[in-house]
């Protein structure tokens, strides 16, 4: 759309209009009578629109009906709510990383130079690091302010109003909240029993709804199940884009998808700096994007989206691959001792997971709901879910070992 600029008598001053306009161009006869008629009728008719405008009525029909997002409270929300000290309260809701950033990235906040100068706009040192960490070259890699900026500023380019995505629920509930925001229409395919993704469905929905794109996590959020590339591939095999959500691949075991866009053109890989760093507050995620989308990507997005604060602790947790590495380790080492402990819970029946939470289905007659007031009640948070694929479950993220040690203290004073 072009921009239109428009220059009339309309904004100047009333004397203009009703003096000097008739000096220079008179009314003759019955003109004038109505002309005066006409004004008033059209003051009565602006009198009575006022009365009745409401500000709603300038939102998009479409976001009138939208439901909010459901976040988590941080900690100085929960800390009012339950009455506990922020460092009392056990939060396992969120997939927080409990280690927190390399020590490197406390001194580089601290001692910041230019925080009154915009960040630079391309996150030049920041892509430059990534390329290095991932052997993708710079040029393929835009960051944002965090993935979930990327996955919002991916639909502005590629959805009009109306269009199609397709989503695999159980999983990250951004997909639909943004496909929501930006008027596209989605398409579940709900995952088999084991959380596995449907291919046939899948393949049977992108020839029959002809969607723009589809979004898959692997591993998924809330599952930790992944999704193998032979899956991966055929899917990129449809007409349809293909957008592969990595904000948990640190702790799968596998290996990144971001070199793969390179020969797909219609592949895009997600990552974050949330999980794998600890940076969650800092809001840094990252994008691998093939060549033919990623200018356009560019000439879309927030010119000064990246934090001067944020990339300059996103590189310097980089620059400490070795306490990322050991981070990682405990934390996947933790998960297995969690998994074990769980299983020996009556109530709860705890699924595998290649990431850093594990989804529980609460059994024997116990409300998930009420499992997770009663923990906050004790200081434990952990999530619930009300939508129906996951009625009845919980997730609960991996903390440090004395974090185990309390959720089972809890978790045994129920049964």
């Amino acid at each position: 759309m072009g921009v239109l600029e428009i220059s009339s008598f309309s904004s100047l001053p009333s004397i203009w209009s009703n003096n000097i306009w008739r000096s220079h161009f008179p009314i003759k006869g019955n003109q004038g009578r109505v002309l005066a008629m006409a004004s008033t009728v059209d003051a009565e008719h602006m009198t009575k629109s006022k009365q009745r405008l409401t500000g709603d009525q300038f939102i998009r029909p479409h976001l009138r009906k939208l439901s909010p997002y459901q976040p988590i409270l941080p900690f100085e929300v929960l800390s009012t709510r339950l009455g506990r000290k922020p460092e009392d309260i056990i939060k396992l809701d969120a997939n927080e990383n409990p280690y927190g950033p390399p020590p490197e990235v406390l001194e580089v906040l601290g001692s910041m130079k230019f925080p009154y100068v915009y960040p630079d706009p391309e996150s030049r040192r920041l892509r430059e690091a990534l390329a290095e960490d991932s052997g993708l070259e710079a040029e393929y890699i835009l960051a944002g302010c965090g993935a979930d900026e990327l996955i919002d500023l991916i639909m502005r380019c590629v959805l009009e109003p109306g269009d199609k995505i397709v989503d695999c629920p159980p999983t990250f509930t951004m997909y639909e909240f943004d496909a929501a925001v930006n008027g596209a229409d989605v398409i579940k395919v709900p995952r088999k029993p084991d959380f596995s993704l449907n291919l046939e469905l899948i393949m049977d929905a992108v020839e029959k709804e002809k969607p723009k794109c589809i979004f898959l996590t692997s591993p998924n959020n809330p599952d930790g199940s992944i999704i193998n590339d032979e899956d991966i591939l055929k899917i990129l095999d449809l007409p349809v884009l293909v957008v592969l959500d990595e904000a948990y691949i640190e702790f799968s075991g596998i290996e990144s998808k971001m070199k793969w866009v390179k020969k797909h053109e219609n592949l895009i890989v997600l990552r974050t700096f949330s999980k794998r760093a600890g940076l969650a507050g800092l809001r840094v995620g990252y994008g691998a994007f093939p060549s033919s989308i990623i200018q356009y990507i560019w000439r879309a997005k927030q010119p000064y989206n990246v934090s001067v604060a944020a990339e300059l602790a996103a590189c310097a947790a980089l620059q400490n691959s070795t306490y990322l590495e050991k981070v990682k380790d405990a934390l996947v080492q933790e998960r297995g001792r969690l998994y074990e402990l769980l299983k020996s819970v009556p109530f709860l029946n705890p699924y595998p997971s290649h990431s850093n939470f594990i989804l529980c289905e609460v059994t024997s007659g116990m409300d998930a709901k009420k499992l997770k007031e009663d923990l906050a009640k004790m200081g434990v948070m952990i999530r619930h879910y009300d939508k129906k694929e996951l009625k009845g479950y919980v997730r609960i993220s991996v903390g440090m070992p004395e974090h185990t040690n309390i959720l089972m203290n809890c978790l045994r004073s129920l049964s």
